[in-house]
């Protein structure tokens, strides 16, 4: 069984977001096939590990931190998109489509890139907890929130990158993280963020592509144009390309592969 290692949303190696890709020959069931995903994940011990198996109409995946299983991950699938197309060689004309959590996603690639498609998730206004006060050294400009995550704008891109976060504070919160942005000073990008998430054992995400999902229509909203690129200014960086279509995000990013795993046979899960 082959494992491979990806930075996603980067053009070169040890940058943009690492991700765990577990290639299966079907879908893992049932409580012990759970608890060898959740294995796996916490021995890759990366911020995702996806696992991806040929169904009906294309591909099964789910992601798993070392902590628990998510519901959408951007760059634990654009590095299942990026293996699929290099290592497996399928048709890369063809959307590859997989069934997840959220539904189906597609992915397309497009040179060097992934071209991926999203559902928008918008923030709306939301009664602000006080962990999330008390958890970021700073004064919001707006608090918003989704589902998932609370979307923090703060005053410019210094503040956003010198801002050091109680986790513990943060990993007290119900939702799953918490996305810090602010319009970009640079003219290569129309705005920065940074993502935190140590509830689900992620103190910081180097790179979200959900978290644009968010940030897109945020954005969008703030400068009037549909089509936008934002830098996630984590140690390692990354960049992501989006667009705005209604409630779809267009997430495009490139990746690397860093190194492919032979499972031995010990550690492969468990016979249907």
């Amino acid at each position: 069984m082959q494992l491979f290692v990806v930075d996603a949303f980067t053009s070169r190696a040890f940058a943009g977001n690492p991700a765990a890709v577990c290639l299966l020959d079907r879908p893992i069931e049932g409580p012990a096939g759970s608890e060898w995903m959740r294995g796996l994940a916490r021995e890759m011990n990366l911020s995702e590990t996806a696992f991806v198996a040929p169904i009906e109409g294309g591909y099964s995946l789910r992601w798993l931190t070392p902590a628990t299983e998510v519901d959408l991950c951007g760059h634990a699938t654009l590095a299942c998109a990026w293996v699929l197309s290099e290592v497996h060689e399928i048709d890369a004309r063809a959307p590859m489509r997989f069934r997840t959590r959220s539904g189906w996603l597609t992915c397309e690639r497009q040179g060097d890139w992934i071209a991926m498609d999203f559902p928008a998730t918008p923030a709306q206004a939301c009664e602000v907890p006080r962990e999330l006060i008390e958890g970021l050294p700073t004064e919001p400009l707006e608090v918003l929130a989704n589902e998932r995550d609370y979307l923090v704008h703060v005053r410019d891109e210094t503040t956003l990158r010198e801002l050091q976060p109680d986790l513990e504070r943060l990993a007290r919160l119900h939702h799953r993280g918490v996305c810090v942005t602010a319009r970009a000073e640079s003219s290569h990008w129309n705005f920065v963020s940074r993502f935190f998430a140590p509830g689900l054992g992620v103190p910081e995400d180097p790179v979200t592509g959900s978290a644009h999902c968010m940030l897109g229509p945020y954005w969008a909203d703030k400068l009037g144009i549909d089509e936008l690129v934002g830098y996630q200014a984590s140690e390692r960086g990354g960049v992501v390309n989006l667009r705005c279509d209604g409630d779809r995000v267009h997430l495009r990013g490139q990746a690397v592969t860093i190194a492919r795993v032979l499972l031995r046979e010990e550690a492969q899960p468990p016979k249907a």
